[in-house]
């Protein structure tokens, strides 16, 4: 059994053919036979995990085991207190309402690779950064959600799968997991960041 962690680049499809000539999964991992744990959508970045384990993959895909997904969503506005106790609410998408999220702000990580192309900067407009954690995999969710409560999202990073985070790996790079790390994804949901209440 292989278990791939990958920084999924920007405009790179989540998929390993694409007839149009984009780029693909097949241009960064050269490992055949695996495939996706889920989606990550062509305008979103980071981690995407990579395994030939179906029961693994499903596990990690279906929302009812409930395995949380982290976010930074560098959003377009400032970010209240009543936006954000929105999100750790559920708000109404046209899929439906979202399950309750946890929801926080937080300074622009500092190890973030800069994007390219780069977000178009508006002096008039100011930006800030939050972190979502979800375990719903409703399609392009977080971005719906961030638009519900009168956030654009400019940029959506997904930072952590459970208890596995990107660590020091560019857009791009691709690592095998460790044993203890497939181990830890078998287990339950990881506990919640204490950057949340």
């Amino acid at each position: 059994m292989r278990y791939l962690l990958l920084n999924k680049p920007y405009e790179v499809l989540t998929q390993f053919t694409d007839e149009h000539g984009r780029a693909t999964l097949k241009d960064f991992v050269p490992v055949p036979d695996v495939y996706p744990v889920g989606r990550l959508d062509f305008d979103s970045e980071g981690l995407l995990l990579l395994t030939d384990d179906k029961e693994l993959q499903h596990r990690l895909s279906d929302p009812k085991f409930k395995v949380p997904k982290t976010y930074w969503a560098q959003v377009e506005g400032l970010v209240s207190e009543a936006a954000l106790q929105q999100l750790r609410r559920g708000v109404q998408i046209k899929e439906g309402l979202t399950a309750p999220g946890e929801a926080g702000e937080l300074p622009e990580p500092a190890h973030l690779w800069p994007r390219n192309p780069p977000i178009r900067y508006r002096a008039s407009i100011p930006t800030s950064w939050l972190e979502i954690r979800v375990s719903q995999g409703m399609n392009r969710q977080v971005r719906k959600m961030c638009a519900a409560v009168g956030l654009p999202c400019l940029r959506l990073v997904r930072a952590a799968i459970g208890p596995l985070g990107l660590g020091a790996l560019q857009p791009g790079q691709w690592r095998e997991l460790t044993a203890a790390e497939v181990q830890l994804l078998r287990q339950a949901p990881a506990p919640a960041s204490r950057r949340f209440r």
